[in-house]
């Protein structure tokens, strides 16, 4: 796609974001039957408008060949913290593991039908026992009954657990060394011993979280997502775009929560209390542009070495903690000029800014992603080794290759 397309794209999504969804942004985070309907019937009016499923493979209806060029559509996606699910974002990493990975039973079964906006999937890795850093942890088994897999596993904190079509299994299928040890099994969400148990709030507020049993569950040989003992590298390939998907769209919202700040500076209200005038509040307007223009100059980098096919765990992880950061920081930029206003229903800051505290948490913690850097950096800069602070993930053995 040519940037003129790119940017044409990104002024619809801007359009329907503005139009569509910011000012329904109550009703849909009600978590009721109406913000399903509403759900359901702005999905389809995105489809019909050819907003959906920007990013999905190009070979199969998605608009946007490289994730650098995606960034541009993803900032406006972002703009919400609703849009990305009503525009078939959440599905965007699912359909790029299906496309790369899924042999022609999963493709028909599941991947085509994802990108056509059919089925809602969910990737099922976290347990209630393991260590969400530690692969080694992880309990949920799969084991070989003659000619099928029986699974059986415990997992929370799952987005879209409650009205998945399929998910996604993390499970160890072989007692060997980690990295021919675990699985990706893909599992229809209505085999018998599939159960959803429960939703799980996230600071006292439904985001689509939530627990899932499977018992004795039945998984044919053709359900496995690549080969057999895949399972630790499709997880770290997974997490790598993962990781940079999910950064773009919260640099959409630090950047909403920017326009938010400046707007109130210069209102009326503004204006009579001099806010303009006060250092402090500039203070605050040069820290949130700062973050956000450095995240997303990090973001570039990495989608750029991600395109290439460029080993790149430093910049993946750089960019997902600067956007963190920056989302967080304007949000609060914003609520504290903003008054208690900012901190009421009369305000989107306090629902961003709850999700904002999520995102160093979600797809790695701030503080292991910061050990993993501070490791990854040190192995870079050993003596012997030529170290390119341009690109310091090359010399890392290809280990953040995409």
């Amino acid at each position: 796609m040519t940037c003129e397309n790119v940017s044409h794209l990104a002024q619809r999504v801007r359009h329907f974001v503005e139009q569509q969804v910011l000012p329904r942004e109550a009703e849909l985070g009600r978590c009721d039957a109406a913000a399903a309907r509403l759900t359901a019937q702005l999905q389809a009016q995105a489809k019909a408008e050819g907003v959906f499923g920007n990013f999905y493979p190009v070979a199969d209806g998605g608009r946007v060949a490289s994730l650098v060029d995606y960034l541009t559509v993803a900032a406006e996606e972002g703009r919400s913290e609703f849009a990305p699910a009503l525009l078939g974002c959440d599905a965007t990493l699912d359909c790029h593991m299906l496309a790369r990975h899924a042999n022609p039973s999963l493709r028909e079964r599941f991947y085509l039908p994802l990108v056509r906006g059919e089925q809602v999937p969910c990737y099922a890795m976290s347990e209630p026992d393991s260590i969400g850093s530690i692969p080694a942890t992880l309990n949920s088994r799969a084991h070989w009954q003659g000619d099928h897999w029986q699974l059986t596993a415990r997992k929370w904190f799952i987005c879209r657990a409650e009205r998945a079509d399929f998910a996604t299994v993390i499970a160890r299928t072989d007692d060997g060394p980690l990295p021919s040890a675990l699985s990706m099994l893909v599992v229809p969400c209505d085999s018998p011993g599939f159960r959803f148990v429960r939703p799980l709030a996230l600071l006292g507020r439904q985001q689509g979280q939530g627990e899932v049993h499977l018992e004795a569950v039945r998984v044919q040989p053709d359900q496995v997502l690549g080969a057999p003992g895949q399972g630790l590298a499709l997880m770290q390939q997974r997490l790598g775009l993962g990781r940079l998907l999910r950064a773009a769209h919260w640099l959409g919202l630090a950047q909403r929560c920017f326009d938010a700040l400046c707007a109130r500076v210069h209102s009326p209200r503004g204006a009579q209390a001099r806010l303009a005038d006060k250092q402090l509040v500039r203070a605050r307007v040069y820290r949130s542009f700062r973050e956000i223009a450095s995240a997303r100059g990090l973001l570039q980098d990495a989608a750029a070495k991600f395109d290439r096919g460029q080993a790149n765990a430093i910049e993946v992880n750089l960019a997902k903690l600067a956007a963190s950061e920056a989302l967080s920081l304007t949000v609060d930029s914003a609520i504290q000029v903003m008054g208690a206003e900012g901190l009421s229903e009369l305000s989107p800051l306090s629902g961003i800014y709850r999700g904002a505290r999520t995102t160093h948490i979600l797809d790695g913690t701030d503080d292991a992603l910061i050990s993993t850097l501070g490791r990854d950096l040190l192995e870079a800069t050993q003596p012997g080794v030529a170290f390119d602070a341009l690109a310091p993930s090359v010399h890392l053995h290809g280990k953040g290759a995409p």
